[in-house]
């Protein structure tokens, strides 16, 4: 009897302690409601009071301006069997940064990229490329832009520096690719990438099937144009492109540009209009349509060049002569993706050089590329690649290449 009376007295001591706990937390509540309603009186009474923002240690407000910021961070170690000084290209010059990949140790074009929305109807992008060229570091603009994000009907302006969205990969950033290097068609024909100040018209319809129409005009400074021609507005183009689904597995996506540009005097030595066409097909698949953990990238893309007017050389007028050729380049590529890790892929690369005129050649260039891609994730990835290429009819450059890629900040969704 004596130790029921006691077990219930210990009951009962338990009972008063967690009701005193339970009374005590109630009083804590109790004063926090009233702490967040007088701090709510606060802030509304502060609202109505013109405030005075203290300056940052960077003499701005940081609450005004907070953009996203991205930087990418791209290298190599690279061996080549012929020497890249040595490095000619039949019927093709080399032309912008369309050169062979460095010798050695090198960093890569890295980039920095600021973007934010502006106002509720417009978005700005602002894209630093740090490189290194001869030994010398520098920084320059590689795109600075304005998007619309209020127009009506799946209408969107563009304006500043970009790149075109000429073909496929020429809209994309090269740190996108699947290689480490542009096709050969970029680098012969473009420079690697097309990019100049501008303004872009672009429409995307509002259909399940994806359309987009658009056109573009350019300053005209950089290859294919060259010097700026017509008062400025160097540059035309215009561009269509389709895709959509088919099944449960498979996208695709097809498109055709035109580009036409002046040339008042390019790298080439060239006076007179360039003209570019453009075609570029997509195919991927994956089981289940899951492209993350498995699938297979198609892709191929051909460009044509014709000139029409007159080639002059500042070392020696009497190779002064009418250009009226045509040119030419094309891609195909397949990339398999084995699991989240690891990817692996094949590029056939082909140029058919002009019949006549300043630069023609009988033999036209050819390059084979297989890799081998390690992805820790979709911020870094280390990529082995092996390289055959025929840039001439007498030599032949065997390519190694390990690259790196490291992606800090904010990180995007790619395109299609």
């Amino acid at each position: 009897m004596q130790a029921l009376e006691a077990d219930n007295a210990a009951i009962k001591q338990q009972a008063e302690a967690a009701e005193a706990a339970l009374a005590a937390a109630r009083a804590e509540i109790a004063a926090l409601r009233e702490q967040a309603a007088a701090d709510a009186s606060e802030q509304r009474l502060a609202a109505t009071q013109p405030v005075e923002a203290a300056p940052s240690a960077t003499g701005a407000n940081g609450n005004a301006f907070n953009p996203a910021i991205s930087l990418v961070l791209d290298g190599q170690l690279a061996h080549h069997s012929l020497d890249p000084e040595s490095y000619e290209r039949s019927g093709f010059p080399l032309v912008g940064e369309g050169e062979p990949s460095a010798k050695g140790l090198s960093l890569g074009e890295s980039e920095i990229t600021l973007s934010a929305n502006i106002d509720d109807k417009f978005y700005g992008q602002l894209t630093l490329a740090v490189e290194s060229e001869d030994g010398e570091d520098g920084i320059g603009i590689e795109e600075a832009f304005v998007d619309t994000t209020a127009l009506p009907d799946g209408m969107q302006l563009r304006f500043g520096r970009f790149f075109s969205n000429l073909g496929y990969l020429n809209s994309r950033h090269a740190h996108t690719d699947k290689f480490s290097d542009r096709p050969l068609a970029y680098q012969a024909l473009l420079g690697n990438q097309y990019g100049d100040d501008g303004v872009q018209l672009r429409w995307v319809a509002p259909t399940d099937l994806f359309l987009e129409i658009g056109g573009e005009v350019f300053r005209g400074d950089s290859l294919p144009a060259g010097g700026a021609g017509r008062g400025g507005f160097g540059t035309r183009s215009l561009f269509a492109h389709l895709g959509g689904e088919f099944g449960s597995e498979s996208e695709w996506l097809a498109g055709v540009s035109a580009l036409d540009a002046r040339a008042e005097g390019d790298e080439l030595g060239f006076v007179g209009r360039a003209r570019l066409l453009a075609f570029d097909g997509t195919w991927k698949w994956a089981p289940q349509g899951n492209f993350k953990d498995g699938g297979l990238t198609l892709r191929g893309e051909y460009l044509r060049e014709h000139r029409d007017g007159d080639f002059f050389d500042e070392t020696d007028p009497t190779l002064d002569q009418v250009w009226n050729g045509r040119r030419a380049g094309a891609y195909l590529e397949g990339v398999y993706r084995i699991n989240r890790r690891w990817e692996t892929g094949l590029r056939v690369d082909r140029l058919w050089a002009d019949d006549d005129g300043p630069y023609a050649s009988a033999f036209d260039p050819k390059r084979e590329s297989i890799m081998l891609t390690w992805l820790n994730s979709e911020f870094s990835l280390l990529r082995l690649q092996f390289s055959h290429d025929r840039p001439n009819a007498d030599d032949t450059d065997n390519v190694l290449n390990l690259q790196y890629q490291f992606n800090l900040g904010a990180h995007g969704a790619h395109k299609f």
